[in-house]
């Protein structure tokens, strides 16, 4: 048993391929003004050859490469995806297999837009309970794949890509890093969001979905913080799912957050990709040195099921 884990490092990936608004426009009903107004995504990454997988890899790849452990430290791969289309093998055996990781537990986890803070929270606990020594916590998807590019409501949101953290046990003495989760669903308004049957688009229930995200969360949001004893007043970032500017602002509202807190808002390039949202969210912040070690970050996914989850992080 050890008292928690913490996050070592983080990394991400994109694919290349650009589609701006501009781009969507001219095959849709749609301008770019109308899109950054009701969403405020610019543009999006879109997925040609990499499949989830790929993805899943590369940001893993970049998160160990940072985090001073190597492939054979690692005894536990955790993929947090609703995209990938191969039911079986799962995505973390294959990423464990392309990195070397040896026999490691290896298992997806799909509660869609809130994934990674599942699958984190998922590693951290096993960590806690003596069942893994260093995790390798992903959230990849492939949008692309199964969005209606013919549907102006939904075409507009999705895009692809990978965000990874390496987990380790804390030192001796030294406090958790990553704070209790607070997890939950409305599985009774699941359907408001959807990827149904053998060959699905993404179908969702836009008002439903903005409706239940700006009414319902930011108290779960405020008891996420309560749990990891910190006032919201105190924290450095907010980095939730990464799906609508508005919503990210109704929460924010209600949040009580320090004027000199950053709100990530990584779908103006990125677009929402759903269980990678918050990961390559807060990848990118590191990278670019936005915030420093310890910084206490609270991370919130919120999305299809209708499902949500969230804890406080401390920035490796």
């Amino acid at each position: 048993m050890t008292a928690g884990s913490r996050i070592l490092a983080m990394g991400h990936y994109q694919p290349s391929r650009v589609i701006t608004n501009a781009d969507l426009a001219s095959t849709l009903d749609t301008n770019d003004e109308w899109i950054r107004d009701r969403v405020g995504i610019a543009e999006r990454r879109v997925a040609d050859g990499e499949s989830v997988a790929d993805m899943a890899t590369f940001a893993a790849e970049k998160a160990l490469a940072t985090s001073g452990l190597t492939a054979s430290d690692i005894d536990l791969v955790v993929v947090a995806t609703c995209s990938a289309i191969d039911r079986c093998p799962n995505v973390a055996t294959r990423v464990a297999a392309r990195l070397g990781i040896n026999a490691p537990g290896a298992f997806d986890v799909n509660t869609a837009c809130s994934g990674f803070s599942y699958a984190l929270a998922t590693g951290d606990h096993a960590i806690r309970a003596g069942a893994s020594r260093n995790a390798l916590v992903i959230g990849a998807e492939k949008l692309s794949d199964i969005t209606d590019w013919s549907d102006r409501t939904t075409a507009v949101l999705f895009g692809d890509g990978a965000g990874a953290a390496v987990l380790s046990a804390a030192p001796d003495g030294e406090a958790a890093g990553i704070g209790p989760v607070v997890w939950g669903s409305t599985p009774e308004k699941g359907d408001a969001l959807k990827i149904a049957g053998w060959q699905p688009y993404i179908k969702q229930e836009g008002q439903a979905v903005f409706r239940w995200a700006t009414t319902a969360l930011a108290p779960f949001a405020i008891e996420v913080c309560e749990k990891a004893g910190i006032a919201p007043s105190e924290l450095a970032a907010f980095v939730p799912h990464q799906a609508n500017t508005r919503i990210i602002d109704g929460i924010v509202k209600r949040l009580g957050l320090s004027p000199d807190a950053i709100v990530a808002k990584d779908l103006v390039e990125s677009g929402n990709t759903s269980a990678a949202s918050v990961p390559l969210a807060l990848s990118k912040l590191i990278e670019r040195g936005e915030l420093p070690s310890g910084a206490p970050v609270l991370l919130f996914g919120f999305g299809g099921g209708l499902t949500y989850a969230g804890q406080v992080v401390r920035c490796p």
